[in-house]
Order: C-alpha cells, then sequence, then structure tokens
C-alpha cells in the first residue's frame, strides 16, 4: 500500500521535528547546567572544607596532622568523608581510611594534576586504586605551604542522586513539550487543511472544473480570509469569462446570420474572427476565388483602405479618422467596404452588397419624378383652363361650362391619383396598422359587379363570375375591394366593345383561394408583361391619360395581393385577351406579409 503524507502531515512533522530538536537541546543543556551546578555545590562545600583543614593544618607541626584531620573530619559531620595529605611531588603524607606508606605515588591522579595546574580540580567516578571503589575527588593545592588536600566521597546511591538533575523540571518541560506539540497539530492541521484545499482548488481551477471551498476555510485567521477572497477572485473571473463566451458566440451567431461581411485581424494580420459572407464577397470583387482571408491584402481595389490601416496603426493618436469606407461596382454589384481601425492597432474589414439599396434608392427617385410628372399634369390642365376663365370674362357660357367640367375631371383624376399614391404609400410603410377583419369575399365581387353595371352597359360588356358563394377571407375590405375594382375598371377601360369578363375561383385549398380575371379584349403585347405591375407603367401612354388612368391600379392590386399573403402573374390568353393568375391565404399573417412587402 502506497503511503502519501498529506500537505499538513508535512508541515506539522516538520515544525514538530524542529521543535523537538529545540526542546531536545533546550532540555539536555539544562540537564548539564544543573548536574554541573550540583557538582560545583559539593566542590563548594569541599573547596570550603580544604579552606579550613588547610588553616587549622598551617598553623601546626606534621606530627600533629593525623590527629588534627582526624577531629576536623568527626567534626564536619560529613559521613564516608576520605581526606588524602599530598605532597605536590605526589607522596602521600597521610590518609584517614588508608595506610600512606601502602599508597602509591598520586602525581598521576587526574584531580591531583587539576589542583597542581589551576589551584584545584576534581573527579567524578574515578575507581580508587587503593579502595577499589569509585568515588568522588576534590583536591585543593596551597601554595605557600606547598601541600595538597584532598577530600574524597564514596561514589554510592546516595551521592549520584545527590548529583543528578531535579526531575520535577525535567518532567514539567516534557509536558509542556507535548502540550505545545498537540498546539502545533492543531494550528498545522488547520492551516495544512485549507493549503490542501487551495492545492487541490486550484488542481481543478487548471482542469476547469468546478469547485468549492469547504467549511474549514472560513474561518478569521488570514490564510483563510485570502484562500476565500482567491475563490471570490476565480469565481468572478469565471463568471466574466462565461460572460464573455456568450457573448462571443452571440456575435459569432450574429455574423453567420449578418447580411454583411466581416472578418476582424489582431495588429499582425492574422484573423481573430470572419464569416463566409466576407469570403462570398471578396471573390465576387476581384472575379476569383481567394485561397485564405489574408489574400484580400493583396487586391487592388483595396489598396487604399489598407494604406489607411497602417497609416492610422502607424499613429493612432494623430489620426483624423479611424473608419474609412470605400465604394466599389463590379460585376454588377455595388459593394461598401468600411475600414475600422482600434487603439490597439487591431482592425476590421466589413464589406456590405448594397446593391438593393442603390437600386431602391433609383426606384424610389424614379417615382418621385413619375409622381411629380403625373401630378403636373392635371394641375397645369386645371390651372390652364381657370386662367383663361379668369383672363375672359366674356367667354360664352357654353365655352366656360365647358373649361369647368374639363378642370372638374381633371381634378377628379387628380383626386384619383392622389388616393392611388396613398394606398401605396399606406402598403409600402404602414401595413401592419392595416386593419384586418373576416368578409365575405363573394359578395364584395357581386357588389362590384353591381356597381359597374353602367360603364359594362356602355361597353356592351359581359361578366361571367364562377366561384363558391360564401369565401371567406381574413383581410382588409378596402384591399380586397381595390384587387377586383381596378382589374375590372382595367379590363373595361382597355379591353375593347363587346368583351367578355371572366372572374373565377379555379382552385381551393386549406390556405388559399386562387383566382383566374380574364378578359377576351386586345390584350398588350408580350414585351409589356413583365413591367405591367410597375408604378406609372402605361402600355399606351396617350390612351391612358385620356381615359383618366393613373398609372397606378396594377400596383396597388400586386401590393394589396401580397399583403393578403399571395402572388400574381399576367399572361396572355390564347384566342386573344390578358388573364391575370393570382391567389389570397384565407388567413392574414401579418409578419409575412409585412416581410414580402418590404422586400
Amino acid at each position: 500500500m502506497h503511503f502519501r503524507l498529506t500537505f499538513s502531515n508535512k508541515l506539522f512533522l516538520s515544525i514538530i521535528l524542529l521543535f523537538w530538536l529545540f526542546a531536545g537541546c533546550f532540555t539536555f543543556y539544562q540537564y548539564t547546567r544543573e548536574k554541573e551546578y550540583k557538582i560545583e555545590l559539593l566542590n563548594d562545600r569541599l573547596a570550603i572544607f580544604n579552606s579550613q583543614l588547610h588553616e587549622m593544618l598551617a598553623k601546626k607541626p606534621m606530627a600533629e596532622y593525623e590527629e588534627l584531620v582526624d577531629t576536623f573530619v568527626n567534626f564536619s559531620h560529613i559521613e564516608n568523608l576520605r581526606v588524602t595529605l599530598i605532597t605536590p611531588t605526589g607522596r602521600i603524607i597521610y590518609d584517614n581510611q588508608q595506610a600512606a606508606r601502602t599508597m602509591a605515588n598520586h602525581s598521576g591522579r587526574e584531580e591531583v594534576i587539576k589542583a597542581l595546574r589551576y589551584g584545584s580540580g576534581y573527579s567524578i567516578m574515578r575507581n580508587s586504586e587503593t579502595m577499589k571503589a569509585p568515588f568522588f575527588y576534590y583536591a585543593s593545592y596551597f601554595k605557600d605551604s606547598k601541600l595538597i588536600i584532598r577530600c574524597a566521597l564514596p561514589y554510592d546511591f546516595s551521592l549520584s542522586k545527590r548529583l543528578k538533575a531535579d526531575m520535577n523540571y525535567l518532567w514539567g518541560i516534557l509536558l509542556i513539550t507535548f502540550v505545545l506539540t498537540f498546539v502545533f497539530y492543531k494550528l498545522t492541521a488547520r492551516l495544512g487543511k485549507t493549503i490542501t484545499q487551495l492545492r487541490l482548488f486550484a488542481k481543478k481551477a487548471d482542469m476547469d472544473e468546478p469547485f468549492e471551498l469547504k467549511q474549514h476555510s472560513t474561518g478569521d485567521n488570514e490564510l483563510d480570509m485570502i484562500a476565500r477572497h482567491i475563490v471570490d477572485i476565480y469565481y468572478r473571473l469565471r463568471r466574466t469569462k462565461d460572460e464573455l463566451y456568450i457573448a462571443r458566440e452571440k456575435l459569432i451567431a450574429h455574423l453567420q446570420i449578418s447580411n454583411e461581411g466581416l472578418a476582424i485581424f489582431n495588429p499582425r494580420r492574422e484573423v481573430i474572427l470572419s464569416n463566409a459572407l466576407f469570403t462570398q464577397y471578396a471573390n465576387l470583387i476581384i472575379d476569383k476565388n481567394i485561397e485564405c482571408i489574408q489574400d484580400v491584402f493583396n487586391i487592388p481595389e483595396f489598396a487604399k483602405l489598407i494604406q489607411f490601416i497602417e497609416d492610422t496603426c502607424k499613429d493612432y493618436a494623430m489620426a483624423e479618422s479611424k473608419m474609412m469606407t470605400e465604394v466599389i461596382d463590379r460585376n454588377g454589384y455595388i459593394f461598401s467596404i468600411d475600414a475600422v481601425v482600434f487603439q490597439d492597432a487591431s482592425f476590421e474589414l466589413t464589406i456590405s452588397d448594397i446593391t438593393k439599396q442603390e437600386e431602391q434608392a433609383r426606384m424610389k427617385r424614379q417615382i418621385t419624378q413619375n409622381m411629380a410628372h403625373e401630378l403636373k399634369t392635371p394641375v397645369s390642365s386645371i390651372q390652364g383652363y381657370l386662367e383663361t376663365i379668369i383672363n375672359n370674362p366674356d367667354l360664352p357660357q357654353e365655352t366656360m361650362n365647358q373649361f369647368l367640367q374639363r378642370s372638374f375631371a381633371q381634378s377628379q383624376r387628380l383626386t384619383n391619383l392622389l388616393r392611388d399614391i396613398t394606398a401605396l404609400t399606406r402598403l409600402d410603410e404602414a401595413s401592419s396598422l392595416i386593419d384586418v377583419e373576416l368578409l365575405n369575399l363573394s359578395q364584395i365581387i357581386h357588389n362590384i359587379v353591381s356597381e359597374l353595371a353602367l360603364p359594362l352597359e356602355e361597353k356592351q360588356m359581359t361578366v361571367t363570375c364562377s366561384f363558391p358563394d360564401n369565401m371567406m377571407i381574413d383581410g382588409n375590405f378596402s384591399l380586397l375591394y381595390s384587387i377586383f375594382r381596378n382589374l375590372t375598371d382595367n379590363a373595361i377601360a382597355y379591353a375593347g366593345i363587346g368583351k367578355k369578363i371572366t372572374i373565377s375561383c379555379i382552385f381551393e385549398d386549406e390556405d388559399f383561394y386562387f383566382f383566374s380575371f380574364k378578359d377576351n379584349g386586345v390584350g398588350v403585347d408580350p414585351s409589356h408583361l413583365p413591367r405591367l405591375f410597375e408604378r406609372f407603367y402605361r402600355v399606351d401612354k396617350g390612351r391612358s391619360r385620356k381615359i383618366g388612368g393613373t398609372g397606378l391600379g396594377l400596383a396597388i392590386v400586386k401590393n394589396a395581393i401580397i399583403f393578403h399573403g399571395g402572388t400574381v402573374h399576367a399572361k396572355q390568353v390564347a384566342d386573344g385577351g390578358l388573364e391575370f393568375i393570382f391567389m389570397l391565404k384565407k388567413k392574414h399573417n401579418a409578419t409575412l406579409t409585412t416581410k414580402k412587402l418590404n422586400s
């Protein structure tokens, strides 16, 4: 089994080993010092004894030494005290426990050597050659009398116990050591667990795995506070990272469905982000396929933009503009290319296909010009007739009435023109505001035929209707009315005398009604069919104005059909005449209609 120490165990063992080493050294020192102190106390006592004995012996002759020593030993009350008098040469003068003549020379004894050298000396637990037993020796050398006095005590249990250190002191140190060991264990365990959690957290964070700091890291010490702050910072950074990732994904998704080609580059011209439309538009501009996006920097059409980017990056602060736009017309397409330089010298290129916008702008200009032209004609006519009447008050009443009738006719034409323009503008710009309701389409068609009975009779025309009696549709009354009224008015105006109009529902499914509106009149040249639904387009301009047409009727028909979710197209009838094929959605879809109208 593989055993591995945790960080807290390693921390505890490191600290406790150092502490035990210090405590051991300190205890050993104190023990030695205590023992030396006990020895010094004994030496001091024996030194005093030797000094007192020397003072007594110094006043007496050598013959009295034996009696004086014995008396002084007995008086000292030191048990088993052995006293030896020695000359500097090591010769024994007297020993109270052994005959001097039987004792060898003591010049080589440790305590004697030290006494001669330092004035005093001692030896612990040295075996006596004379007594054949261990003794504690203390010797003092008195130079004035050339005498060495040596005291010796038997090194028995009593003396050894006396010289030992105080065990209570050692037990106290041991107790303190164990208490501090426990404290160190708790401290290191807490710190170690926090550090271990931080290590695991760092490992999980590196692997981008979720991690929660445990309750033991919620203390008030500095390390716990640091751990909490680190975790809080990490989760804030993680949340920021997630938010940035989501934002990036949104941006990428937006780029993929965007109608613009976009490429973002770093200062080294390396692609950071791009979409497929950028490459597609670049291919259309140069009329060939590029191998990689960086090839756009070699396209001649991009030369001005690239030069602008380089100049701006060299001195961003002094650059007059951070954006440049270039319009390129190639292969039937018109592109707008925008170059934007950022502060860190990165930049983006945006390619927009503005072909439709340019075409719509052209169409709007054309429509405006047509509207001005169409409005100018009736206004000029009305102005001319009224000016003639005002300047010629003596005009015959018949002529004046004729001029007034013509002015009225032109005003009526002007009213119809403004009405049709309003209807088209409403369909283009406010289709979502047009009200819809459930209507009986069959009844609307029948009412239109009834309203036009007189013009039909004048042109000797007949109308045949073939559709169900109750065609219900969710739509706008005014627009549905305009579809069939304008188609009928056109047929009456241009089909010819004695012609037939056929209105029929040729097919019906769950969602749509399919209609055919045709006549057997003169029809139109096939070259005009693609443009019949254009605004202000007329097959015969002179005839249309003569009969009061605005040139907007079929444009209104087309847009009204689109509003109702359908499509329309015109074709020539094989045996003569013109046929309009269209469909109308039974259930109106405002969102779909709006998109179709705007397109």
